[in-house]
Protein backbone atom coordinates (compact mmCIF):
# COMPACT_ATOMS: atom_id res chain seq x y z
CA UNK A 1 0.00 0.00 0.00
CA UNK A 2 1.24 3.45 -0.89
CA UNK A 3 -0.64 6.75 -0.77
CA UNK A 4 0.09 10.46 -0.96
CA UNK A 5 -2.01 13.31 0.39
CA UNK A 6 -1.97 16.70 2.08
CA UNK A 7 -0.79 16.60 5.68
CA UNK A 8 -3.86 18.35 7.10
CA UNK A 9 -6.28 16.07 5.24
CA UNK A 10 -4.51 12.91 6.34
CA UNK A 11 -4.11 14.14 9.91
CA UNK A 12 -7.84 14.86 10.08
CA UNK A 13 -8.76 11.37 8.83
CA UNK A 14 -6.38 9.54 11.17
CA UNK A 15 -7.17 11.61 14.26
CA UNK A 16 -10.93 11.22 13.86
CA UNK A 17 -10.72 7.44 13.43
CA UNK A 18 -8.26 7.22 16.33
CA UNK A 19 -10.86 8.60 18.75
CA UNK A 20 -12.40 5.11 18.84
CA UNK A 21 -9.11 3.43 19.70
CA UNK A 22 -8.65 2.44 23.34
CA UNK A 23 -5.51 3.63 25.13
CA UNK A 24 -5.15 0.12 26.54
CA UNK A 25 -6.58 -3.12 25.24
CA UNK A 26 -6.20 -6.82 25.88
CA UNK A 27 -6.00 -7.17 22.10
CA UNK A 28 -2.96 -5.22 20.81
CA UNK A 29 -4.47 -4.98 17.31
CA UNK A 30 -7.29 -2.81 18.69
CA UNK A 31 -4.73 -0.09 19.33
CA UNK A 32 -4.27 0.15 15.58
CA UNK A 33 -6.12 1.76 12.69
CA UNK A 34 -7.20 -0.32 9.72
CA UNK A 35 -6.10 1.64 6.64
CA UNK A 36 -7.50 0.63 3.23
CA UNK A 37 -6.42 2.36 0.02
CA UNK A 38 -8.40 1.74 -3.14
CA UNK A 39 -9.82 3.69 -6.08
CA UNK A 40 -8.37 7.04 -5.05
CA UNK A 41 -9.85 6.84 -1.54
CA UNK A 42 -8.27 6.13 1.84
CA UNK A 43 -10.69 4.53 4.32
CA UNK A 44 -9.62 4.33 7.96
CA UNK A 45 -11.36 2.41 10.75
CA UNK A 46 -10.70 2.51 14.49
CA UNK A 47 -12.56 0.43 17.06
CA UNK A 48 -12.52 -0.87 20.61
CA UNK A 49 -15.43 -3.21 19.72
CA UNK A 50 -17.93 -0.92 21.47
CA UNK A 51 -17.19 2.28 19.56
CA UNK A 52 -16.27 2.13 15.87
CA UNK A 53 -15.35 5.12 13.71
CA UNK A 54 -14.92 4.81 9.96
CA UNK A 55 -13.87 7.81 7.91
CA UNK A 56 -12.40 8.35 4.47
CA UNK A 57 -11.02 10.92 2.07
CA UNK A 58 -9.56 11.29 -1.42
CA UNK A 59 -5.84 10.61 -1.78
CA UNK A 60 -3.42 9.71 -4.53
CA UNK A 61 -3.28 5.90 -4.39
CA UNK A 62 -0.02 4.71 -5.93
CA UNK A 63 -0.45 1.16 -4.65
CA UNK A 64 -3.67 -0.30 -3.30
CA UNK A 65 -3.66 -2.35 -0.12
CA UNK A 66 -4.66 -2.78 3.52
CA UNK A 67 -2.68 -2.48 6.75
CA UNK A 68 -3.14 -1.98 10.49
CA UNK A 69 -0.92 0.75 11.88
CA UNK A 70 -0.64 1.87 15.55
CA UNK A 71 -3.31 4.55 15.81
CA UNK A 72 -1.86 7.12 18.18
CA UNK A 73 1.59 7.04 16.61
CA UNK A 74 0.18 7.27 13.10
CA UNK A 75 -2.09 10.21 13.88
CA UNK A 76 0.59 12.10 15.80
CA UNK A 77 3.40 11.47 13.31
CA UNK A 78 1.34 12.82 10.43
CA UNK A 79 0.12 15.79 12.48
CA UNK A 80 3.71 16.76 13.35
CA UNK A 81 4.90 16.69 9.76
CA UNK A 82 5.75 20.00 8.05
CA UNK A 83 2.89 21.46 5.97
CA UNK A 84 2.52 19.97 2.53
CA UNK A 85 2.39 16.53 0.98
CA UNK A 86 2.86 13.41 3.12
CA UNK A 87 3.53 9.94 1.72
CA UNK A 88 2.63 6.73 3.52
CA UNK A 89 3.89 3.38 2.27
CA UNK A 90 3.51 -0.06 3.85
CA UNK A 91 5.62 -3.13 3.23
CA UNK A 92 7.76 -5.72 4.99
CA UNK A 93 5.99 -5.22 8.32
CA UNK A 94 6.66 -1.46 8.45
CA UNK A 95 4.72 1.67 7.65
CA UNK A 96 6.86 4.57 6.47
CA UNK A 97 5.45 8.09 6.81
CA UNK A 98 7.48 10.74 5.06
CA UNK A 99 7.03 14.47 4.65
CA UNK A 100 9.31 17.32 3.61
CA UNK A 101 12.30 16.10 5.56
CA UNK A 102 11.09 13.97 8.51
CA UNK A 103 10.44 10.27 8.14
CA UNK A 104 8.80 7.91 10.62
CA UNK A 105 8.94 4.14 10.48
CA UNK A 106 6.21 2.34 12.43
CA UNK A 107 5.83 -1.38 12.96
CA UNK A 108 2.51 -2.56 11.57
CA UNK A 109 0.15 -4.87 13.45
CA UNK A 110 -1.13 -8.21 12.19
CA UNK A 111 -3.86 -7.54 9.62
CA UNK A 112 -5.56 -10.91 10.13
CA UNK A 113 -6.02 -10.15 13.83
CA UNK A 114 -8.14 -7.08 13.17
CA UNK A 115 -11.79 -7.91 13.96
CA UNK A 116 -14.18 -8.62 11.12
CA UNK A 117 -16.68 -5.84 11.84
CA UNK A 118 -20.29 -5.92 10.71
CA UNK A 119 -20.57 -2.72 8.68
CA UNK A 120 -24.03 -3.46 7.26
CA UNK A 121 -26.06 -0.33 6.49
CA UNK A 122 -28.78 0.59 8.98
CA UNK A 123 -32.05 2.28 8.11
CA UNK A 124 -32.02 5.75 9.58
CA UNK A 125 -33.41 9.23 9.22
CA UNK A 126 -31.71 12.51 8.44
CA UNK A 127 -31.63 14.83 11.43
CA UNK A 128 -30.18 18.22 12.29
CA UNK A 129 -26.65 17.27 13.36
CA UNK A 130 -26.05 20.39 15.45
CA UNK A 131 -29.35 20.03 17.31
CA UNK A 132 -28.60 16.38 18.05
CA UNK A 133 -25.09 17.17 19.33
CA UNK A 134 -26.37 20.04 21.48
CA UNK A 135 -28.99 17.76 23.00
CA UNK A 136 -26.45 15.03 23.69
CA UNK A 137 -24.07 17.52 25.32
CA UNK A 138 -26.84 18.43 27.75
CA UNK A 139 -27.56 14.87 28.87
CA UNK A 140 -24.19 13.09 28.86
CA UNK A 141 -23.04 15.16 31.87
CA UNK A 142 -25.44 13.12 34.01
CA UNK A 143 -24.19 9.72 32.82
CA UNK A 144 -21.98 7.58 35.02
CA UNK A 145 -18.40 6.53 34.31
CA UNK A 146 -18.65 3.55 36.67
CA UNK A 147 -18.10 0.45 34.52
CA UNK A 148 -19.50 -1.68 37.36
CA UNK A 149 -22.91 -0.15 36.63
CA UNK A 150 -23.06 -0.29 32.82
CA UNK A 151 -26.74 0.66 32.59
CA UNK A 152 -25.91 4.08 34.04
CA UNK A 153 -23.08 4.71 31.54
CA UNK A 154 -25.53 5.07 28.66
CA UNK A 155 -27.99 7.56 27.23
CA UNK A 156 -31.52 6.32 26.71
CA UNK A 157 -32.99 7.08 23.29
CA UNK A 158 -36.76 6.73 23.32
CA UNK A 159 -39.60 8.09 21.17
CA UNK A 160 -41.75 10.75 22.81
CA UNK A 161 -44.96 12.52 21.85
CA UNK A 162 -42.94 15.35 20.28
CA UNK A 163 -40.10 13.33 18.77
CA UNK A 164 -37.03 11.92 20.52
CA UNK A 165 -36.26 11.96 24.23
CA UNK A 166 -32.69 11.60 25.55
CA UNK A 167 -32.22 10.57 29.19
CA UNK A 168 -29.16 9.92 31.35
CA UNK A 169 -28.60 9.38 35.08
CA UNK A 170 -25.87 8.33 37.47
CA UNK A 171 -28.41 7.93 40.33
CA UNK A 172 -27.46 11.30 41.86
CA UNK A 173 -28.73 13.45 39.00
CA UNK A 174 -30.87 13.06 35.91
CA UNK A 175 -30.87 14.89 32.56
CA UNK A 176 -33.82 14.83 30.17
CA UNK A 177 -33.82 16.46 26.73
CA UNK A 178 -36.67 16.41 24.23
CA UNK A 179 -35.83 16.85 20.54
CA UNK A 180 -38.93 17.48 18.41
CA UNK A 181 -39.18 15.63 15.12
CA UNK A 182 -36.50 12.98 15.78
CA UNK A 183 -38.65 10.16 17.12
CA UNK A 184 -38.11 7.87 14.16
CA UNK A 185 -34.44 7.30 15.06
CA UNK A 186 -35.50 4.37 17.25
CA UNK A 187 -34.95 3.38 20.87
CA UNK A 188 -32.03 1.91 22.78
CA UNK A 189 -29.42 2.52 25.46
CA UNK A 190 -26.36 4.04 23.78
CA UNK A 191 -22.92 4.37 25.44
CA UNK A 192 -22.36 7.97 26.52
CA UNK A 193 -18.61 7.61 25.95
CA UNK A 194 -19.18 7.03 22.25
CA UNK A 195 -21.82 9.75 21.94
CA UNK A 196 -19.31 12.30 23.25
CA UNK A 197 -17.26 11.58 20.13
CA UNK A 198 -20.04 12.23 17.62
CA UNK A 199 -19.23 15.90 17.01
CA UNK A 200 -15.49 15.31 16.78
CA UNK A 201 -15.66 12.30 14.46
CA UNK A 202 -18.54 12.51 11.98
CA UNK A 203 -20.59 15.49 13.15
CA UNK A 204 -21.97 17.86 10.54
CA UNK A 205 -25.03 19.96 9.64
CA UNK A 206 -26.91 16.80 8.65
CA UNK A 207 -26.52 13.36 10.21
CA UNK A 208 -28.17 10.04 9.40
CA UNK A 209 -29.18 8.30 12.63
CA UNK A 210 -30.72 4.90 13.20
CA UNK A 211 -30.88 1.86 15.45
CA UNK A 212 -30.18 -1.76 14.60
CA UNK A 213 -30.80 -4.69 16.94
CA UNK A 214 -27.43 -4.32 18.66
CA UNK A 215 -26.02 -0.94 17.69
CA UNK A 216 -26.75 2.69 17.02
CA UNK A 217 -25.33 4.09 13.80
CA UNK A 218 -24.65 7.74 13.00
CA UNK A 219 -23.24 8.78 9.63
CA UNK A 220 -22.51 11.84 7.56
CA UNK A 221 -20.33 12.79 4.62
CA UNK A 222 -17.39 12.60 7.09
CA UNK A 223 -17.88 8.89 7.87
CA UNK A 224 -19.78 6.71 10.35
CA UNK A 225 -19.91 6.18 14.10
CA UNK A 226 -21.23 2.81 15.27
CA UNK A 227 -21.97 2.25 18.97
CA UNK A 228 -22.83 -1.09 20.51
CA UNK A 229 -26.05 -0.83 22.52
CA UNK A 230 -25.97 -1.52 26.27
CA UNK A 231 -28.17 -4.42 27.32
CA UNK A 232 -30.46 -4.06 30.30
CA UNK A 233 -33.37 -2.01 31.61
CA UNK A 234 -32.91 1.69 32.20
CA UNK A 235 -34.20 3.00 35.58
CA UNK A 236 -37.86 4.07 35.67
CA UNK A 237 -36.94 7.73 35.74
CA UNK A 238 -40.42 9.25 35.35
CA UNK A 239 -41.30 8.47 38.96
CA UNK A 240 -38.40 10.70 40.02
CA UNK A 241 -39.83 13.84 38.43
CA UNK A 242 -41.97 15.82 40.89
CA UNK A 243 -45.41 16.92 39.73
CA UNK A 244 -45.26 20.32 41.41
CA UNK A 245 -42.81 22.61 43.17
CA UNK A 246 -43.88 25.04 45.91
CA UNK A 247 -40.74 27.17 45.51
CA UNK A 248 -38.52 28.39 42.71
CA UNK A 249 -35.71 30.85 42.15
CA UNK A 250 -34.60 32.49 38.89
CA UNK A 251 -31.13 34.00 38.49
CA UNK A 252 -28.42 34.87 35.99
CA UNK A 253 -26.69 31.75 34.70
CA UNK A 254 -23.23 33.29 34.36
CA UNK A 255 -23.37 34.83 37.83
CA UNK A 256 -24.14 31.45 39.36
CA UNK A 257 -21.41 29.71 37.34
CA UNK A 258 -18.84 32.30 38.41
CA UNK A 259 -19.87 31.88 42.03
CA UNK A 260 -19.56 28.10 41.78
CA UNK A 261 -16.14 28.55 40.19
CA UNK A 262 -15.02 30.49 43.24
CA UNK A 263 -16.59 27.90 45.52
CA UNK A 264 -14.44 25.13 44.03
CA UNK A 265 -11.31 26.95 45.20
CA UNK A 266 -12.33 25.88 48.70
CA UNK A 267 -14.69 22.96 48.22
CA UNK A 268 -14.17 19.52 46.81
CA UNK A 269 -16.84 17.12 45.56
CA UNK A 270 -17.52 15.86 49.08
CA UNK A 271 -17.89 19.39 50.49
CA UNK A 272 -21.42 20.66 49.74
CA UNK A 273 -22.20 24.18 48.65
CA UNK A 274 -25.08 25.71 50.62
CA UNK A 275 -27.68 27.93 48.99
CA UNK A 276 -29.83 30.06 51.29
CA UNK A 277 -32.68 31.08 49.00
CA UNK A 278 -35.27 33.70 49.88
CA UNK A 279 -36.81 37.02 48.92
CA UNK A 280 -33.44 38.75 49.31
CA UNK A 281 -31.80 36.55 46.67
CA UNK A 282 -29.37 33.65 47.03
CA UNK A 283 -26.52 33.38 49.50
CA UNK A 284 -23.85 30.96 48.27
CA UNK A 285 -21.79 29.56 51.10
CA UNK A 286 -19.16 26.84 51.48
CA UNK A 287 -17.06 25.97 54.52
CA UNK A 288 -14.18 23.54 54.73
CA UNK A 289 -12.84 23.10 58.21
CA UNK A 290 -9.19 22.57 57.31
CA UNK A 291 -9.06 25.31 54.65
CA UNK A 292 -11.63 28.05 55.24
CA UNK A 293 -14.68 29.17 53.37
CA UNK A 294 -16.30 31.46 50.81
CA UNK A 295 -19.61 33.30 50.87
CA UNK A 296 -21.31 35.67 48.43
CA UNK A 297 -24.72 37.00 47.50
CA UNK A 298 -26.47 36.69 44.13
CA UNK A 299 -29.49 38.69 42.97
CA UNK A 300 -32.43 36.42 42.19
CA UNK A 301 -36.21 36.30 41.88
CA UNK A 302 -37.69 33.99 44.50
CA UNK A 303 -41.22 32.62 44.68
CA UNK A 304 -42.17 30.42 47.59
CA UNK A 305 -43.83 30.23 50.99
CA UNK A 306 -40.62 30.48 53.03
CA UNK A 307 -36.84 30.69 52.85
CA UNK A 308 -35.09 27.46 51.87
CA UNK A 309 -31.60 26.29 52.85
CA UNK A 310 -30.46 23.59 50.45
CA UNK A 311 -27.05 22.06 49.66
CA UNK A 312 -25.63 20.39 46.56
CA UNK A 313 -22.49 18.72 45.33
CA UNK A 314 -20.75 21.73 43.73
CA UNK A 315 -19.51 19.85 40.65
CA UNK A 316 -22.88 18.27 39.95
CA UNK A 317 -24.58 21.65 40.34
CA UNK A 318 -22.06 23.36 38.07
CA UNK A 319 -22.41 20.62 35.43
CA UNK A 320 -26.15 21.15 35.27
CA UNK A 321 -26.02 24.93 35.17
CA UNK A 322 -23.35 24.95 32.44
CA UNK A 323 -25.42 22.93 29.93
CA UNK A 324 -28.58 24.99 30.30
CA UNK A 325 -29.22 27.06 27.17
CA UNK A 326 -29.96 30.75 27.59
CA UNK A 327 -28.96 33.41 30.08
CA UNK A 328 -31.13 32.36 33.02
CA UNK A 329 -31.26 29.34 35.29
CA UNK A 330 -34.28 28.37 37.34
CA UNK A 331 -34.15 26.03 40.32
CA UNK A 332 -37.49 24.52 41.33
CA UNK A 333 -37.63 23.02 44.82
CA UNK A 334 -39.92 21.13 47.17
CA UNK A 335 -37.75 21.30 50.28
CA UNK A 336 -34.14 20.85 51.35
CA UNK A 337 -34.29 17.04 51.19
CA UNK A 338 -36.14 16.29 47.96
CA UNK A 339 -34.81 16.46 44.40
CA UNK A 340 -34.68 19.88 42.76
CA UNK A 341 -35.00 20.57 39.04
CA UNK A 342 -32.90 23.03 37.04
CA UNK A 343 -33.93 24.47 33.67
CA UNK A 344 -33.88 27.73 31.71
CA UNK A 345 -37.10 29.07 33.16
CA UNK A 346 -39.03 28.45 29.95
CA UNK A 347 -40.03 25.52 27.81
CA UNK A 348 -36.64 24.70 26.37
CA UNK A 349 -37.22 20.97 26.38
CA UNK A 350 -34.44 20.30 28.90
CA UNK A 351 -34.35 19.66 32.62
CA UNK A 352 -31.66 18.58 35.06
CA UNK A 353 -32.79 16.91 38.27
CA UNK A 354 -30.33 16.98 41.16
CA UNK A 355 -30.52 15.33 44.57
CA UNK A 356 -29.54 17.66 47.44
CA UNK A 357 -26.93 16.79 50.03
CA UNK A 358 -28.21 16.30 53.57
CA UNK A 359 -26.68 18.85 55.96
Amino acid sequence: MKIRGERDDLADIFSRANRAVAARSALPVLQGLLCEASGGVLTVTGTDLEVTVTTSGPVEVMEEGRAVVPGRLLAESVRKMPPGVVTMSVGGGDAEIQGKGPRFTLRTLTLDDFPNLDMSPVDGVEVDGEELVNGLNQVVVASSSDSARPILTGVLFEPSDEGLRLVATDSYRLSVRDLPGMGSIGSGLVPARGLRELARTIGGPKVQAGMASREAVFSSDRGSLRLRLIEGSFPKYRSLLPESYPAQVLMEKEALLEALGRVTLVAEDHIPVRLKIGNGGVEVNVTRQDVGGEVEHLDAEFVGPEEILIAFNPRYLSDGVSVIAGDKVRIRMIDSLKASVLDDGGDGGFLYLLMPVRI
